[in-house]
């Protein structure tokens, strides 16, 4: 579902808001339940084939949710900046709509070794270490960019 922005002259172009969704590197994606609950937390994640992708344990709260709702909203905020004497705030956010889905096999060992480059990337000879030790504890979700959304201000 895309929304027309209240504030248009705030809008970042579409490639400004995907380089911020590219930039980022804590990302918060919110669900819903069964009941309707929403409910958002916030994940390490990889711009990657065109998806979002994060890690995660094999079960718990988002992954119920996923299970019950497969419509989601992953938000990541920039660079911040209060300005008291303005009232005001600098800033910088992108919020995608998408579906979510699991990658599984060797799409999943994939995506986990594209986070390990973009988060880790001094790293790689250890990340591969977890990604084989971790392997069967660990899903990776997908959420597809069906509508991205920036916008920036002050």
């Amino acid at each position: 579902m895309k929304h027309p922005m209240r504030r248009a002259d705030k809008q970042l172009s579409s490639k400004a808001a995907l380089e911020l969704l590219e930039s980022g590197e804590v990302g918060i994606v919110s669900s819903v339940d069964a009941d309707g609950q929403p409910y958002g937390v916030p994940v390490n994640y990889v711009v990657y084939q065109g998806c979002i992708d994060f890690h995660s344990a094999t079960e718990g709260h988002k992954v119920k949710n996923f299970k019950a709702n497969d419509r989601v909203s992953f938000c990541v905020v920039g660079k911040t900046k209060v300005l008291p004497e303005k009232l005001s705030t600098q800033y910088e956010s992108v919020i995608v709509f998408g579906r979510i889905s699991e990658k599984k096999g060797s799409q999943k060992s994939d995506s986990l070794r594209a986070l390990v480059k973009k988060l880790a990337p001094d790293h790689i000879p250890a990340g591969e270490k977890a990604i084989k030790n971790s392997f069967k504890v660990t899903r990776v979700f997908s959420i597809s960019i069906d509508s991205i959304t920036g916008k920036a201000g002050e």
